[in-house]
């Protein structure tokens, strides 16, 4: 069965950055088999483009909405991104 690619760009707002967020959604979308990037903006929020197959992007989404660690996250947006062919995850 062939797998549906997908790429979504996500921004996490709340208590997200100083808390080692962007080096666990690294680790974690290793995981999931998710490439893509992540980053803290200067408005204090995360933004990351989350690129793979639908189901493991989905189950990054989701896991990341917790927030890991110490982190809060109160508000997520989601919108879909092109897929562009990312091969690996990195912190931008």
């Amino acid at each position: 069965m062939e797998q549906v690619m997908t790429s979504l760009q996500v921004f996490y707002e709340g208590h997200v950055q100083g808390v080692g967020f962007r080096f666990t959604v690294r680790h974690i979308a290793k995981g999931f088999d998710v490439t893509g990037w992540v980053r803290n903006l200067p408005d204090g929020r995360v933004e990351a483009v989350f690129e793979g197959d639908a189901e493991g992007v989905e189950r990054l989404v989701r896991w990341v909405h917790t927030g890991p660690g110490h982190a809060r996250v109160s508000g997520v947006v989601v919108a879909d991104e092109p897929v562009e062919g990312l091969t690996r995850f990195t912190i931008v």
